[in-house]
């Protein structure tokens, strides 16, 4: 017998065509809404009219808030399904056939997950309309939404920054956190292929599809998007004709001997991986270093300065983006040093085996705004000395003076992808403690398992409620071993005699064996030197 205790009811009419953006993937917009909801969300900004001319290739074209400056199919989520992809085909080509076309400018491009993908959409027909309208297959897996769109034309860029713009991504990923698609798009939006495509012909989100057309054909007659979507039944005979069980054995059948180049890489047989200190993207990890058989007792944090006062949902991208390693940044100034130049710098993503980059682009994000700076950008201040520097500088002074540091931050801390660099980067950066008012639940564990001190602000405190301005030392008064307990309450004193207590977020014993080692990876070295 079964015991219903919830009844949800949907009502069907009100399901309609939806994006999600301008900077998370939570923020649902309904298509009907985008031109209004991003007007809002320009606020106060001024001039929302402006516009600004630029050339390319030869061509006068002019770029306003809310262009479209790039509309990427991207592997993440949907790429896996034929029906909205094949659905981007036959949009496409009832596009080409009507007339319309996307602005030169714009940087297109579908990058599958599988290579099934590209094998129905050419036998379908449809791949060469997808072609023409620039969304070429340009490979295969994580692209433009972790940040690896490439870099927009420079008279582009040149437009943007000339008018302070506004300019959006349109991608079909799931992920679209500030800075993390692009350094030039402020605003970015997730939508279904074939809305990418849409947004893309029309070369701007400040459009209503229902009353506006996407744009005039070769005969001066406007092409609406209703003109061009193709219906479900077409959609459904293309993909079963098409999509069959042996395109997928065809293709995966091939992977092991496809790629000559990966077939033919030396892999070393030591049992132990033969570090080279020339590579600058894997290099042995300090997780180890100093590192003892016996553990080490807890002590109180004491006299902690805050390395970054930030508000609420920072997320992984914000702690630890995955993009463009910018020209300016410590790890360029480290790559530089080592003799690389900027068109090898490559990503963070890429060089996530080398914790000399990843730290230096912990908190990197242009878009990070800490609240003891006036604006966006991945700096602080050294309060000792009163000084502005990168994140990454002024951690490292504190290092060498040998003093604590926390952050504190709002709600969600932590929001996102599940990113294991966003607690080891804090980690190596001094961070001992995290003082939030809400954590995101994977987060929150990651950085348990880096030995750093999840604290949360008791019900209906935070830093403003509590005139926490960020300049104060901070002492955490942790207990004696045999004394901590999960959940547990502990006071914090500060040196202008201020105390207040937090909950100390170790949620299970385990938590605290992790805490005790000094994380999970201690923790696993100990009980594999203990076991040999």
């Amino acid at each position: 017998m079964y015991i219903i205790t919830q009844v949800v009811e949907l009502d069907l009419s009100t399901v309609v065509p939806c994006c999600s953006g301008p900077k998370r993937p939570q923020d649902k917009v309904a298509v009907s809404d985008m031109r209004t909801d991003f007007e809002s969300c320009l606020g106060a900004k001024g001039h929302h009219n402006d516009k600004v001319k630029f050339c390319y290739n030869d061509a006068d074209y002019e770029l306003a808030h809310g262009s479209v400056v790039i509309a990427a199919i991207t592997s993440c989520t949907n790429t896996s399904n034929p029906s909205v992809m094949l659905g981007a085909g036959l949009l496409a080509k009832n596009a080409v056939e009507a007339g319309l076309t996307v602005k030169p400018y714009i940087k297109t491009s579908l990058s599958p997950g599988s290579g099934v993908v590209t094998y129905y959409l050419r036998d379908s027909g449809v791949m060469p309309y997808l072609s023409q309208l620039g969304f070429d297959v340009v490979g295969y897996g994580c692209m433009t939404c972790i940040g690896n769109s490439g870099p927009l034309p420079e008279s582009v860029v040149e437009a943007i920054t000339q008018g302070d713009l506004v300019a959006v991504g349109v991608l079909s990923g799931n992920r679209n956190f500030e800075g993390r698609v692009h350094p030039n798009t402020r605003a970015n939006y997730l939508a279904s292929p074939p809305l990418v495509i849409a947004y893309a012909i029309a070369g701007t989100i400040r459009i209503d599809f229902e009353t506006e057309p996407l744009g005039i054909n070769a005969d001066g007659k406007p092409v609406f998007l209703r003109d061009i979507w193709p219906t479900r039944d077409e959609i459904q005979a293309v993909e079963r004709k098409y999509v069959i069980p042996g395109m997928f054995k065809e293709v995966y059948e091939k992977i092991e001997k496809v790629n000559e180049s990966w077939n033919n890489l030396k892999a070393p047989t030591d049992q132990l991986y033969p570090w080279d200190p020339n590579s600058t993207y894997i290099k042995s990890p300090p997780f180890f270093d100093n590192l003892t058989m016996e553990l080490v007792p807890s002590t109180p944090i004491t006299d902690a300065y805050v390395l970054l006062n930030l508000g609420d949902s920072v997320t992984t991208d914000h702690i630890s983006p995955a993009g463009n390693i910018a020209r300016n940044s410590p790890a360029a100034r480290y790559l530089t040093n080592k003799g690389l130049t900027p068109r090898e710098f490559n990503s963070y993503g890429s060089r996530r085996g080398n914790d000399a980059v990843m730290a230096r682009g912990t908190f990197a994000n242009i878009r990070l705004f800490n609240k003891f700076i006036t604006k966006q950008a991945p700096l602080t201040i050294h309060l000792p000395s009163n000084e502005t520097l990168d994140i990454f500088d002024a951690a490292e002074r504190y290092i060498q003076a040998g003093q604590n540091l926390i952050l504190l931050t709002g709600k969600e801390y932590g929001s996102g992808s599940s990113r294991d660099w966003a607690a080891k980067g804090p980690f190596l950066l001094g961070i001992k403690a995290v003082l939030a008012e809400s954590y995101e639940r994977i987060h929150r564990s990651n950085l348990v398992g880096m030995g750093i001190i999840p604290l949360q602000y008791l019900p209906g405190e935070n830093a403003e409620a509590l005139g926490l301005s960020g300049q104060e030392l901070y002492t955490i008064l942790i207990p004696e071993d045999k004394d901590l307990r999960p959940g547990m309450n502990v006071e914090i004193k500060l040196n202008t005699g201020k105390t207040f207590e937090a909950i100390m977020r170790f949620d299970t014993d385990v938590e605290l064996t992790y805490y005790r080692n000094g994380g999970i990876l201690n923790y696993m070295i100990r009980k594999m030197a203990n076991s040999s």
